[in-house]
C-alpha cells in the first residue's frame, strides 16, 4: 500500500512538473512573439521572422504566432509560406477574421481575384471584426481587378460609410472612376483624399490624371509637380515628369 502511495505521489509530481514546464515554454514563446510583432511594426521583417520562429519552436499551437509568421512571409513575398501559416492560424482558431482577410490579401497581391473574394466575404461575415472598412476596400480591389467596376464602387462606398476618412478607399474609388472615364467623379473622390492626405504623392499623381482627363490643364500640371516634389527620386516622379512634358507640348 505504501509503495502505491509513493508511486501515485511521483506521478502527481511529474504531472505538475510537466504542466509547469509547458507554462514556462508558453510564456517564453509569448515573449518571442511580442518581440517579433515589435519588429513587424518597425518594418524589420528579418528580425521579426527570427523571433517568431523561436516562438513557434516553443509553442507551435499558438494561432497568433502563425498569423504573425504569415505577415512576415507576406512582407517578404513568400506567398505560399504566408498562406500556409494563415491557414494554420485558422485551423487553431476558427473564429479569426484577420487571418481570413490576410489570405485574401495574399491572393489579391497575386491577382487571384476569384480566390481572394471568398476569404474577404467570410471575414466580413464576422460582425465582431473591428475594421470592416479594410475588408470592404479589399473586396472593392478584387472586383476592380476583375473589371467589375460597379461592384467595386459599391464596396468602396460601403468602406467609406464605415470610415469616411479611409484614404485607400477614396483613392481606389478615384482610380475606378478614372478607369471608367468619369473624370468629374474621380476628381471629387481624389480631392477629398487630398484633404486627408495632402502629402501623398500618389494622390497628387492620380489627381493630375483626373484633371488632365477633364482638360483642366493648369490643375493637372500643378498636381503632377506636387507629386514630383513629394517623392523626387521615385518611379512615380518620373511618370509625373513625363506627364508634365506631355501637357506642356
Amino acid at each position: 500500500m505504501k509503495r502505491w502511495t509513493i508511486l501515485l505521489l511521483c506521478v502527481c509530481f511529474l504531472s505538475v512538473s510537466c504542466a509547469s514546464n509547458r507554462a514556462v515554454r508558453r510564456e517564453k514563446a509569448k515573449t518571442f512573439r511580442q518581440l517579433g510583432e515589435g519588429y513587424l511594426a518597425e518594418g524589420n521583417t528579418s528580425s521579426a521572422l527570427r523571433e517568431l520562429l523561436k516562438a513557434k519552436e516553443l509553442n507551435s499551437a499558438d494561432p497568433y504566432t502563425h498569423y504573425d509568421l504569415g505577415l512576415a512571409y507576406f512582407a517578404k513575398d513568400q506567398f505560399d509560406l504566408a498562406v500556409g501559416h494563415f491557414e494554420k492560424a485558422l485551423e487553431l482558431k476558427a473564429d479569426y477574421p484577420q487571418a481570413e482577410n490576410a489570405i485574401g490579401a495574399v491572393y489579391l497581391q497575386q491577382g487571384k481575384w476569384d480566390k481572394a473574394i471568398p476569404y474577404f466575404k467570410r471575414a466580413l461575415d464576422n460582425l465582431l471584426y473591428a475594421t470592416p472598412h479594410i475588408v470592404l476596400n479589399n473586396l472593392g480591389e478584387a472586383y476592380r481587378g476583375k473589371e467589375a467596376y460597379g461592384r467595386a464602387l459599391a464596396f468602396y462606398k460601403k468602406a467609406l460609410e464605415e470610415n469616411p476618412r479611409f484614404l485607400k478607399a477614396l483613392q481606389n474609388m478615384g482610380a475606378t472612376y478614372l478607369a471608367l472615364g468619369n473624370y468629374d467623379a474621380a476628381i471629387g473622390a481624389l480631392e477629398r483624399a487630398e484633404r486627408y492626405a495632402p502629402g501623398s504623392a500618389s494622390v497628387q499623381f492620380d489627381l493630375g490624371r483626373a484633371y488632365a482627363g477633364a482638360f483642366e490643364t493648369e490643375k493637372a500640371m500643378s498636381a503632377f509637380k506636387k507629386a514630383v516634389a513629394l517623392a523626387p527620386d521615385s518611379a512615380l516622379a518620373k511618370q509625373a515628369q513625363a506627364r508634365i512634358q506631355q501637357l506642356a507640348q
